[in-house]
């Protein structure tokens, strides 16, 4: 039962958190939710504690690394209207 409360309030963290503005803040949210869901799961309630933070650490990192990637791009816009960026490899990636 204790678990079942660990992963429910995990999913609505995450569910309330997906919408958040920056990759830094989303992917930091889905890593404190992952990471104490599993942690729950092996360690009980001191591991779900440890795989909250590290998992939100290192989500946080990853969103960060997003984001950065994201300010350095530069978007075009073709004749149809669709907005692109040209990725490392020469392709288009549209984003809309």
């Amino acid at each position: 039962m204790k678990k079942l409360f660990l992963v429910a309030i995990a999913t609505s963290t995450i569910v309330m958190m997906s919408g958040c503005a920056t990759k830094t803040g989303t992917g930091a949210a889905i890593g404190a939710g992952t990471g104490a869901v599993l942690g729950g799961i092996v360690g009980g309630g001191r591991g779900a504690a440890v795989g909250a933070a590290l998992g939100g650490v290192s989500g946080a990192a990853i969103g960060a690394n997003e984001d950065a990637k994201d300010r350095n791009r530069r978007y075009y816009r073709d004749n149809r209207g669709y907005t692109y960026y040209i990725g490392s490899n020469g392709q288009r990636y549209y984003v809309n």
